[in-house]
């Protein structure tokens, strides 16, 4: 059933000696995956074969966040400690690195490259946002006034070219117009009322941020970004409506909008333990690159669940059910680190948990959005689990 985890076998990607920390799947190639860990390489990986490709030797400490350069999928960036470096991973083994920035001064949790591949944004520790120009290879910009601890989270808007959302665990997610250093809108998780009862008591912290690679999905127009939350909710956020909302600036330094759950939220949604959800802290979130990219939401927690969501059905105006929301639930086993998808002869499901080997989940979606996970399973438990989805999908929830 929809709503219950499946325990299924996946293979084994394995390189790390340490816990593996991040991990991306090229969009110029599909089914090239680099991952990270905290052994300091990154191993490079082709799910085409069995055995890492490479290993990179980065540094002597944990790498913490990957990107591929946009547009040019040759090339990494890693960030460990307070640097950052790009690697041309053509050299395998022997990749030095072309580029190298130590702007932050405390350790960076997450780095993000615009679709331009001129701009990198990272976030550290102290809640520091720095804007990097990597066409001039000089820092641009700082961003502050928003967060006041730990910055965990950064992405990017693709829509909105100057925009980047950040989140911390101040319980904070920012909007920021970066070419200005100006907070456009700060949504504080930490002041608003607890809706979610049943949810897990952890503060509602910000652990992680997503935002699809295009608005148009499902043949019309989202401008969202998705919420992974210390408190077991993945909160999915339109955009605009969020700044339509505040129509009453406060003037602050730094020209930045709050607003709260009173004020906005008209299209914002809650996916919490009521529709499936989690019932730990969220670590992650990612918006599916296979198939029609962004049309399914994946989450993973220290729950040791990975879940994957039917997001849109609350953005419908056709009515559903909170049975709906969920598509998915997979048993991990161990908490999750990080995660992502790559298309290959079947969509893949990548999981990096608190182990030193990844996991790889293949699986397909049919025609009709169905979604049916290769599941290593005796046959008659296949047979079962084919049954409840195509069960499931006919609306027919057992």
């Amino acid at each position: 059933m929809a709503g219950e985890a499946t325990s299924l076998k996946p293979r084994r990607l394995k390189g790390h000696t340490g816990a593996a920390t991040c991990c991306i799947s090229s969009s110029d190639r599909p089914g090239f995956v680099v991952s990270s860990g905290e052994d300091g390489f990154i191993c490079l990986f082709d799910l085409r074969s069995q055995d890492v490709v490479s290993t990179i030797d980065v540094a002597k400490g944990p790498v913490s966040s990957l990107c591929f350069k946009s547009g040019n999928d040759d090339f990494v960036y890693a960030s460990a400690g307070t640097e950052i470096i790009c690697l041309d991973i053509r050299m395998g083994s022997q990749s030095e690195p072309v580029e190298a920035y130590n702007y932050n001064k405390d350790e960076i949790n997450q780095i993000s490259l615009n679709s331009k591949a001129n701009v990198l944004a990272t976030v550290d520790d102290c809640g520091d946002v720095k804007i990097i120009d990597t066409n001039q290879k000089r820092l641009c910009k700082s961003l502050r006034g928003a967060h006041s601890s730990i910055c965990s989270s950064a992405q990017f808007v693709p829509w909105k070219p100057w925009a980047l959302i950040t989140g911390g665990l101040d319980s904070k997610v920012a909007l920021w117009d970066f070419s200005k250093a100006r907070k456009l809108l700060v949504m504080d998780y930490g002041v608003q009322e607890n809706s979610n009862m049943g949810q897990c008591l952890n503060p509602a912290f910000v652990h992680s941020i997503a935002v699809p690679q295009t608005d148009k999905i499902l043949g019309a127009s989202y401008k969202i970004c998705a919420v992974a939350r210390g408190d077991g909710v993945v909160d999915v956020l339109d955009l605009e409506s969020e700044l339509r909302a505040v129509t009453k600036p406060r003037s602050n330094k730094g020209g930045g909008q709050s607003g709260n759950n009173h004020e906005s939220g008209d299209k914002r949604i809650h996916l919490d333990y009521s529709s499936g959800g989690h019932t730990a802290a969220v670590s992650c979130v990612s918006f599916s690159t296979f198939g029609e990219k962004g049309k399914y939401l994946i989450s993973g927690g220290n729950d040791s669940t990975v879940k994957v969501w039917n997001w849109s059905n609350r953005f419908s105006s056709v009515q559903s059910s909170l049975a709906d929301d969920l598509a998915f639930s997979i048993d991990i086993k161990k908490k999750v680190n990080w995660l992502c998808t790559s298309p290959t002869d079947s969509e893949n499901l990548i999981v990096c948990d608190t182990s030193k080997e990844s996991e790889l989940f293949p699986f397909s979606v049919g025609g009709k959005g169905w979604l049916v996970f290769y599941a290593r399973l005796p046959l008659p438990g296949f047979f079962v689990l084919l049954f409840s989805i195509f069960w499931n999908n006919l609306g027919l929830h057992l």
